[in-house]
């Protein structure tokens, strides 16, 4: 199969993209790849490292504000990068097309659906983007990883698959130690992680609560981001850092390291969601109020009303509620292990494999149409 995938932006939508195409390599290896994402998204520095053929278009999203000179940008940029697009495209003569999100993806796939190649979309949030609304109604096919999503789509090309990023992180085989981070492999473990680039508020309640975590039995690892790091390290001068307490800025090999913790503190993202049910993990979910339609608190209810995990809005964080909740499930291990079984059980550890099968499923279509 010769397959281009375009998505960018953010590790939600590149990471997914990439499962997928380790699930081609598995069950074709001698396919061909090409990725294609935006001059300016972690697609760049991420997807090259990787081995793959990588291509970059100029674009960039929206802005609220309707009339400006940077939106008129926009429109300009995309309708350029969908000529570039049409031109990659008959150069590579891929069978397929698939699309992970972000506004990258708009011109790409567009481009492909308009010269009558196969085109799939993935949509991992529980709430659909702009750019997959807007490609929803030329693509063949469209994947979902949650059935929140399913009605905001044309019902009749919208297939269930869950994310292809669980399936990759299920398949891992971890023998990473906590004690090369300077804690105990046998001590019960919370990881609290505001994401790559770090949340001010966890970070913020996290410093506050590490007073009460020194005194406690289980151990914390906190990650604060790297730009976020040395003001974190910065604060904590003067507080006392026992031996139950890590403070990273970052962990390059995160799907090694959630096996060996017993809960999870956090945001409620798509591809952190899926890691989490992939493998099994309690989780306490902090949505971001600062993303589109408040998709993040969609994902995390759909842990809640499973009860496979805890939702702590940022309102009510602070230092004393994350302590609270932390207790509550670090000190119930029974409920843990509950909570453990309810999230794994939710997990699609086969998604990579299921998109893949809706991107043949619309090369088919295709080939019946011609």
């Amino acid at each position: 199969m010769r397959m281009i995938v375009s998505g960018g932006g953010t590790g939600g939508h590149i990471y997914p993209a990439l499962a997928l195409i380790d699930a081609l390599k598995a069950k074709e290896p001698n396919s061909e790849v090409l990725y294609v994402g935006s001059d300016r998204g972690l697609e760049g520095k991420i997807v090259p490292e990787k081995g793959l053929k990588f291509d970059a278009l100029n674009i960039q999203g929206f802005k609220r504000k309707l009339f400006s000179l940077y939106n008129f940008k926009t429109v300009w940029l995309f309708l350029k990068s969908v000529h570039e697009a049409k031109k990659i495209i008959k150069d590579f003569k891929p069978d397929v097309v698939v699309g992970t999100g972000g506004y990258v993806c708009g011109a790409v796939v567009y481009a492909a659906a308009k010269m009558g190649i196969p085109t799939v979309i993935h949509e991992q949030n529980s709430v659909v983007g702009l750019t997959n609304r807007f490609l929803s109604r030329y693509v063949d096919q469209i994947a979902i990883a949650f059935d929140d999503a399913r009605k905001q789509f044309p019902e009749n090309k919208v297939v269930f698959t869950g994310n292809p990023r669980a399936q990759q992180v299920a398949n891992i085989q971890s023998d990473f130690k906590l004690s090369s981070i300077g804690l105990k492999d046998d001590v019960p473990t919370v990881l609290i992680f505001g994401g790559s680039q770090g949340a001010l508020k966890i970070n913020s309640s996290t410093v506050e609560a590490i007073p009460e975590f020194d005194r406690r039995k289980y151990q914390v690892v906190f990650v604060t981001g790297q730009k976020r790091y040395q003001s974190v390290k910065d604060e904590l001068k003067n507080v006392k850092v026992n031996s139950n307490i890590a403070v990273l800025p970052y962990i390059s090999n995160m799907p090694e390291v959630l096996p060996k913790v017993d809960l999870i503190v956090g945001r409620a993202g798509a591809t952190s969601i899926a890691e989490i049910t992939a493998i099994g993990i309690p989780a306490i979910l902090i949505p971001s109020p600062y993303v589109t339609a408040d998709h993040q608190t969609k994902n995390a209810m759909s842990l809640v009303k499973n009860n496979a995990a805890m939702i702590l809005t940022e309102k009510d964080l602070n230092g004393q509620s994350l302590v609270t909740k932390v207790d509550s499930l670090m000190h119930n291990s029974e409920l843990r292990k509950q909570m453990a079984a309810n999230s794994y059980n939710m997990g699609v550890r086969n998604a990579a494999d299921q998109l893949l099968a809706v991107c043949q499923t619309a090369i088919k279509k295709h080939h019946k149409k011609a």
